[in-house]
């Protein structure tokens, strides 16, 4: 077996593999879509979601302030070289 039929062989190989993977993602979209409107009906019984809890703005801002004024003086020192 030369070099090019050692290469053409894998390249019909890497093509059957991506077809293969092609294949399955269809049918699996497929699947995700028949289970979506076959569930539809009973998305009426779950729990709506919770609200997401509320963080201060002004704990947050001061950590970033602290963080900028840190990477200001890095890059300060870092130009000064």
């Amino acid at each position: 077996m030369n070099y090019g039929e050692m290469m053409v062989g894998a390249l019909k190989l890497m093509v059957f593999g991506l077809g293969m993977v092609y294949i399955f993602l269809i049918i699996m979209i497929g699947a995700m879509k028949v289970l979506e409107v076959a569930l539809r009906p009973f998305a009426t019984l779950l729990d709506p979601p919770a609200a997401a809890p509320v963080k201060k703005a002004a704990a947050g801002s001061s950590e970033d302030a602290k963080l900028a004024a840190v990477a200001a003086a890095v890059v300060a020192k870092m130009l000064k070289k």
